[in-house]
């Protein structure tokens, strides 16, 4: 992997004896680019696998739930338990419950790539309970207008329900992203690689205080790039 590429013990010898100050400390030139590409591939993976799945997850909560079109409580429950367990986890401690499951599934524990499973199963739960809440608020008069008009189950679900909850869908994927880009801070703590590993390998342990506040500044902008981006097309879709 890129992060792994270069010698650790090469770069805190280089930093203690040239200057170590903004951007010209080692830790910075070389591992900053790389550690940064390793959380945007954890998010991006991670993320498109959440959004996915978490929809999938939340509309089969929304259609056996009692207004839905095929209403089993006994389902529901089922899945509402499911989705309650996956979202009361701690993060850190799902990571290591998942070690196994992660070795076996990706061959190694270690990396973006194998952290991405984690990161995964974690912000499903999250993301499909708030697909739950936003269909659930889209007007049920609407689903009886369909309904009278002849519409099947798969019109009415994404032609009716997904269409007038996307704003708040998007609003809520954004929600998740964010929150995904923390759990990928937390997964470098683990060895799961990115800027997380980067601020605890070498701005906290090492106590460089210019590589804590360049991955802080950086992590904190991406941030505000993914909440601009999901209120933008928030609002291009909103038709309302």
């Amino acid at each position: 992997m890129l992060i792994n590429s270069v010698n650790p013990a090469g770069i805190l010898a280089l930093a203690a004896s040239g200057d170590d100050t903004w951007f010209n400390n080692p830790a910075i030139q070389r591992k900053l680019a790389p550690a940064t590409l390793e959380t945007f591939q954890m998010l991006g993976v991670s993320g498109v696998l959440t959004i996915v799945l978490g929809m999938l997850l939340g509309l089969a909560l929304v259609t056996t739930g009692k207004r839905g079109q095929h209403a089993n409580r006994a389902v529901y429950e089922v899945l509402s338990q499911i989705v309650n367990i996956g979202r009361s986890m701690p993060f850190i401690i799902l990571m290591v419950a998942l070690i196994p499951f992660t070795r076996a599934l990706v061959g190694t524990s270690l990396g973006w790539g194998a952290a991405c499973v984690p990161l995964t199963i974690g912000a499903i739960p999250f993301y499909a309970r708030l697909v739950e809440t936003a269909i659930n608020d889209v007007d049920h008069g609407k689903v009886e207008a369909a309904l009278m008009m002849g519409a099947s189950d798969r019109q009415i679900t994404w032609g009716v329900l997904v269409r007038e909850a996307l704003p708040t869908l998007i609003q809520s994927a954004t929600v998740t992203l964010i929150t995904l880009l923390s759990y990928t801070a937390m997964a470098g703590t683990v060895g799961g690689g990115g800027l997380g590993d980067l601020a605890i390998q070498y701005g906290y342990r090492q106590n460089a205080s210019d590589v804590m506040v360049i991955v802080v500044v950086l992590i904190v902008f991406v941030v505000a790039v993914i909440q601009v981006c999901g209120d933008m097309l928030s609002r291009l879709v909103d038709h309302r």
